[in-house]
């Protein structure tokens, strides 16, 4: 049997959350959701196959927990953000971030990345 593959996604806005699993879940993803610092880093242990990771959390340092993130897994990361600033994708990679989407985004583009980086993933756990 094929097991779903599980996306942790990390927004602040609970509608774009909602939107974000419901788009995920039509495709065939398992999701599981925080809207803060400390669920994500709970929810680490459901052992996610991708984290999608918002950078405009109100009161977090999103940066600090992509840190965390990377000390603590190789789960591939997906940064989304309205920020237009080349210097927000320099930190964002810079702090581990496989990949970054600028909002709004198109559905079809999101999925592929998203299915990119997992097959990247399998193939180097083989």
């Amino acid at each position: 049997m094929n097991e779903r593959q599980r996306i942790l996604v990390v927004d602040g806005d609970r509608d774009m959350l909602a939107l974000l699993n419901r788009t995920l879940e039509m495709e065939g993803f398992e999701t599981v959701s925080a809207v803060d610092d400390s669920s994500a880093l709970d929810l680490l242990d459901s052992e996610p196959d991708l984290v999608i990771l918002d950078t405009t959390i109100p009161g977090i340092e999103v940066f600090e927990i992509l840190d965390h993130l990377r000390q603590h897994s190789n789960v591939p990361i997906i940064i989304l953000s309205h920020e237009y600033a080349l210097e927000t994708l320099s930190v964002a990679f810079s702090h581990g971030a496989d990949d970054f989407i600028r909002k709004p985004f198109g559905t079809r583009s999101f999925v592929a990345r998203i299915r990119a980086k997992l097959r990247r993933a399998q193939q180097q756990k083989v």
